[in-house]
Formats: C-alpha cells, structure tokens, sequence
C-alpha cells in the first residue's frame, strides 16, 4: 500500500518561501481550516498570538496529485548542501538547445523571484539531459530538469 508523502521545508521565513514554492510549482497556499477566510481569523479564533502566525505555512497541488510542501520555521540557518532535493520537471519533453533554452526561461522568472543559480550542466546524451542547480530564497538547492 502506497503512503503519502510530505516534504518538510526548515525556514526562517515559512510565509515567504512556501509563496516562493508555490509559484515556482504551480501549487496554492493551502486555504485556512473550516469557514474561515483567512489564516489570521483562523489562528486569532485558536489564540495564537501574533509574533507566531507565521511559524508555519503549507502549499499543496490544486490538482491534489502531487506531494504537499510544509514549512516549519526554525532558529537556525541552512549550515550545509542538502543531501535530498527537488527537480522542478520544468522541460521534460525537450532536447539539447531547446531545452536549455527552457531550463534557462524559467531559471531567470525564479532568480527574479528570489532564487539564485548555483551551476549549469550541459546536455551529455545518452543519460544526462542537461539540467540547472539553483537555491531557493533561503538557500536550499534544487535543479530545474
């Protein structure tokens, strides 16, 4: 039996990087509990205060298919390379120059939002399509693909 996956962000900022994931994956915040019209109705009606409302954020596939991104804030900064990461599927149909040219379009919409590039590997057929490493606002890798 197949289980859910969630995939777990640390974050200074969890309200800032989960809009970031959200645009980058065509996701949505995910929309506050029961009849509430926004998180901050929701977490004044739970009692949390202020400085906590953004302790934590969530974004998930409107489509419901794809895994739901939680970001947790923590104290401490990113220290090292991370050892899992994202590959954004960004132009998977796509060869040689068209792809990089792709890969490239969307890497310059990320870097306008936040992101920075990190490194660029060029198309090596047969196994290696060529791909980008980039980081996210708060530093963590991921490739566009």
């Amino acid at each position: 039996m197949a289980r859910e996956v969630q995939i777990t962000f640390d974050a200074a900022d969890p309200g800032a990087l989960a809009a970031f994931w959200a645009d980058t994956l065509g996701y949505e915040v995910q929309g506050p509990p029961g009849d509430f019209e926004s998180w901050d109705q929701a977490l004044e009606a739970m009692g949390v205060p202020p400085e906590n409302r953004n302790d934590a954020s969530a974004v998930v596939d409107p489509a419901g298919s794809g895994p739901r991104l939680f970001f947790q804030r923590v104290s401490e900064g990113k220290q090292a390379k991370n050892r899992v990461h994202l590959d954004v599927r960004t132009a998977p149909e796509l060869t040689g120059d068209e792809r990089m040219a792709a890969l490239e379009a969307e890497a310059d919409r990320l870097v306008g939002r936040g992101a920075s590039r990190l490194a660029r590997h060029e198309p090596a057929p047969p196994l290696n399509a060529g791909h980008l490493v980039l980081a996210d606002p708060e530093g963590n890798e991921f490739c566009l693909d």
